[in-house]
């Protein structure tokens, strides 16, 4: 891939997602490298349109803008603005035009981009410019994927070449003739497991257009987090939980109880401490408060230790440091295979089967998904059984 040329990263949800910072970080590093192995000019635009640049510039995106690897700049939020949403709203009922609405959340990414391919350095003019849908389970959420096909076609007529990173997109899906033909659309979609690039495999999706490559947020960085007893090196049992994964749970409160009584499992047969490592701290999906609960039902075992929150970099040095981790969102559990810490993932979709599937074979074992959890000692079992084999 041409990288000699300007670049948008759009679809970018927000730091306050510390996934989705793992993999706006990763991504622009990786820009940076492959420009400099290419012979481009390593400043040459990388916009990030972001949901909230005010959550980015609280973590590491920030660090990245200000050593110039990137530029942040924030989408129009249409149901903010009262008088803008009822003129478009009006407008798109009455012309059907239903992209309106995404070229206003992107004008003023756009506006900015235009300026800052005027005042760019040269570059490979045979070439358009990138646009790179970089939300990687976007796809998987079928609330998200009538804005993405509209966002997509926005930057295609905008005249952008447009690639698909990192995605996971679930195989039943693409029986979806407007997703199908959307997927068709990009020039490269780097599926981030097997399941999913065999699934647009046989849809099929051009094997020119597949890439197969992992998650980029498995080259997040690691800080060191020396600070204090929070985790004790090899002594500490990390956990995440999200109130994503409690709401796919088929039988109500059996995701808090499979955590609890492995807590208590651990603190029975073990020395070892426990670590509750929050990685998405919206208020909408708030992972603290989960967690607050397994804390306050532990902590005069004086054992448990709640995680403050920091830039992915840091939780993933928490998460490096232990000896054994049990993750709901995705992206802790990549902090967590990428540092070499057996990792048992509490998932509900695609993404969590297909990377466990691509590093041990399978996913049996590795990962329970939550809609099949039944018996409170589900996760006790599981973790025995990864014991037992590592």
């Amino acid at each position: 891939m041409n990288l000699n040329r300007p670049i948008v990263l759009y679809m970018h949800a927000g730091s306050g997602n510390h996934g989705c910072e793992a993999i706006a970080n990763s991504t622009v590093k990786l820009i940076a490298a492959k420009r400099k192995e290419q012979g481009a000019d390593t400043k040459l635009p990388v916009l990030i349109v972001t949901n909230s640049v005010a959550e980015d510039r609280k973590y590491s995106l920030g660090d990245l803008e200000k050593e110039g690897l990137c530029t942040l700049v924030e989408e129009r939020h249409i149901d903010r603005e009262f008088i803008d949403h009822v003129l478009y709203y009006g407008y798109r009922k009455i012309t059907g035009d239903r992209e309106s609405f995404l070229r206003y959340r992107f004008k003023d990414a756009f506006k900015l981009f235009s300026q800052m391919v005027k005042d760019a350095p040269e570059w490979d003019k045979s070439q358009k410019p990138l646009a790179v849908s970089i939300g990687g389970d976007n796809y998987c959420y079928p609330e998200m994927v009538q804005d993405l096909i509209l966002a997509h076609n926005v930057f295609r007529k905008k005249g952008f070449e447009t690639i698909l990173w990192g995605c996971s997109i679930e195989p039943d899906s693409l029986k979806d003739p407007a997703l199908y033909n959307d997927l068709c659309a990009y020039s490269k979609i780097y599926a981030r497991e097997s399941i999913t690039y065999n699934g647009l495999l046989n849809a099929g999706i051009s094997a020119d257009k597949l890439v197969l490559r992992k998650d980029p947020a498995f080259m997040l960085d690691t800080s060191d987090v020396s600070d204090g007893d929070v985790v004790k090196q090899g002594k500490t049992i990390g956990i995440n939980l999200s109130p994503m994964v409690i709401e796919k749970e088929k039988t109500p409160g059996i995701t808090m109880e499979n955590y609890k009584k492995f807590i208590q499992y651990i603190f029975d047969n073990t020395d070892d401490s426990v670590a509750l490592i929050p990685h998405v701290v919206w208020s909408g999906s708030d992972d603290r408060k989960p967690l607050t609960e397994l804390y306050d039902a532990f902590k005069d075992t004086g054992r448990i230790e709640l995680v403050g929150d920091r830039p992915a970099e840091g939780l993933k040095g928490y998460i490096a440091k232990c000896s054994f981790f049990v993750g709901a969102r995705t992206h802790s559990t990549i902090a967590a295979y990428s540092s070499n810490v057996p990792t048992l993932v509490i998932g509900y979709s695609v993404k969590s089967k297909g990377i466990a599937t691509d590093l041990f074979g399978t996913y049996e074992n590795y990962c329970l998904p939550v809609q099949e959890l039944s018996e409170p000692d589900s996760l006790i079992k599981a973790y025995n059984k990864i014991k037992e084999n590592a």
